[in-house]
């Protein structure tokens, strides 16, 4: 974790998400889970009450778009079921229109 410094944020987490060089493995959807995971637990230790995640893992790292939304939003769903009313506000922020689709199909769900 870092200071925002110019940024319109306090503090940044910094995560890796697994790189994709095959087909996804188990060993690597839970890494993508766990950057959520963690990235929360950090966040709240530090009494942070707001949080925004990128699309980790979907660029660069070829994690399937479509799998890593549904790994990401049942993570942070389940971490919220857990730890219920400490964050103020939990942001998905999509970098392209079709993350943007993605996201819409499935924060529902």
């Amino acid at each position: 974790m870092t200071k925002g410094y110019n940024l319109p944020a306090k503090y940044i987490i910094h995560t890796v998400g697994p790189i994709i060089y095959e087909e996804v493995t188990d060993k690597e959807r839970e890494e993508l889970r766990n950057c959520y995971i963690h990235s929360l637990q950090l966040a709240k230790e530090n009494n942070i009450k707001e949080i925004a995640f990128p699309c980790i893992s979907t660029g660069e790292f070829r994690f399937p778009k479509e799998e890593a939304c549904q790994i990401a939003i049942k993570a942070v769903k389940e971490y919220l079921a857990k730890n219920e009313n400490w964050f103020k506000k939990v942001v998905f922020n999509v970098f392209t229109e079709e993350d943007d689709r993605i996201y819409g199909q499935n924060i529902l769900i």
